[in-house]
């Protein structure tokens, strides 16, 4: 920077013609430094889609997890609300409707959507408001290491039946 300064003081003091060029060595560099810029892709970290999330004993039976709702995107939910089974799953923060991002209502025990005012009760089934169905599960396992293990590039819809794969939950009895 300094030897840029430097040039262009120097041409100053000698001539326009000397000017001239020593504009134009500048804006050519600019130019080639913002070339090499753009060979350089802009990088999207994106988060994991599989990550472990610690023991079934850290998630007590009717609650839901925020923990990973900001870095991950889920709720992990313990509950033996749906169809009177004991289960873990983990269940997707993207409303059904246009893909807000419902809050969980601990003292109300549901979902609620504050987009559209969609209701998801703690099994995700919605209830209420325009949401056309119920909020996605996605993969959920114990891992070898006895940790349980979400798996978001499985989804799982209850509509289409696909909520009874062994794969959208684990059993909290069990775990």
């Amino acid at each position: 920077m300094l030897i840029i300064i430097g040039v262009c003081i120097w041409g100053a003091l000698l001539s326009p013609f000397a000017m001239a060029w020593t504009a134009l060595a500048g804006v050519t560099g600019i130019a080639t430094l913002g070339t090499a810029r753009f060979m350089f892709p802009n990088v999207l970290v994106e988060p994991p889609s599989k990550f472990k999330i610690g023991p079934a004993s850290d998630y007590p039976l009717n609650a839901v997890s925020n923990k990973w709702k900001d870095q991950f995107g889920v709720w992990i939910v313990h509950t033996d609300q749906y169809e009177g089974k004991d289960l873990i799953y983990a269940l997707s923060t993207v409303c059904t409707h246009l893909g807000c991002t419902p809050s969980w209502l601990d003292g109300e025990q549901k979902f609620k959507c504050p987009c559209h005012g969609s209701g998801f009760y703690i099994t995700g089934v919605n209830f209420e408001g325009p949401a056309p169905r119920p909020l996605e599960r996605v993969g959920l396992r114990i891992a070898e290491d006895g940790m349980l293990e979400v798996d978001k590039s499985m989804k799982f819809q209850e509509e289409m039946g696909q909520w009874v794969d062994a794969t959208s939950f684990v059993d909290g009895s069990l775990a």
